[in-house]
């Protein structure tokens, strides 16, 4: 009986719970129709775009120019500053970003022709195998490049080799012949004491009789201007340099 009885309480409370329970929960009839509201509001009103003209032609006054002062940069940036305002001058840029682009390429072309001259003054220095003036030693600091003519010149048969050099019409090669000659017979002479290592300079001290050391300045200067100054002279030029410097010669050996 007792048992009977708490089944009963049991099941009593059970049905108050799911009263309770759905209590909470709306009725969905199958008629019922959902609304669904949108809070947001659409503006379908006509915008017009905007169009913006060039801003780099516009604004280039001094006031919309946001760079690094050029007086505290380096030495580079502010030769670039000086020659963009100096391009700007010449061809009469207003655009400065145009001034500094044309500077950039003005920059770039000097710089390839200055390697291509470099190039060229080693390769032709090379070539001429007289090419100590590159680095460092000017053609003076050696009068006389170091080869056996110049190291046997007291036994050097000069009247031979201008020949041969006449013959072949090498006249600068002839010239230089004749600058040796005449160091050989001032050597013989006592006048000035042949050194390979020794420049033109060296041998115009030595020399103390004023007119021979006219006459010497003015052979130097012919041979430096022939040899050293690889000009190629024709007959005619030969002929007047050679007679100065067989009148030289003669005038020694008085």
């Amino acid at each position: 009986m007792n048992r009977i009885l708490r089944i009963h309480i049991v099941l009593l409370l059970f049905g108050f719970y799911c009263n309770a329970f759905n209590a909470d929960i709306p009725v969905i009839h199958a008629n019922t129709t959902f609304i669904e509201q949108d809070s947001l509001q659409i503006d379908t009103s006509y915008i017009k775009p905007l169009r913006f003209e060039n801003l780099d032609d516009k604004y280039t006054g001094e006031d919309y120019i946001y760079e690094r002062s050029v007086e505290s940069s380096g030495w580079w940036i502010r030769f670039k500053q000086w020659l963009s305002d100096f391009f700007r001058d010449l061809f009469s840029i207003k655009n400065k970003g145009q001034a500094l682009d044309l500077t950039d390429i003005a920059i770039k072309i000097a710089g390839v022709i200055i390697f291509l001259l470099v190039v060229y003054f080693i390769f032709k220095a090379v070539m001429n195998d007289e090419g100590s003036w590159v680095f460092g030693k000017s053609s003076d600091k050696n009068i006389i490049p170091v080869t056996d003519v110049e190291n046997n010149i007291r036994t050097s048969n000069f009247k031979s080799l201008i020949a041969v050099a006449e013959k072949q019409k090498d006249f600068r090669l002839a010239v230089r012949y004749y600058y040796l000659w005449l160091l050989k017979s001032l050597t013989e002479s006592e006048i000035i004491e042949y050194d390979v290592e020794k420049t033109n300079s060296d041998y115009h001290s030595e020399i103390t009789s004023e007119s021979i050391k006219n006459e010497f300045a003015y052979t130097s200067y012919l041979y430096n201007y022939i040899w050293y100054g690889e000009f190629n002279v024709n007959e005619a030029q030969f002929s007047r340099a050679k007679q100065a410097f067989i009148n030289f010669l003669n005038s020694i050996k008085v």
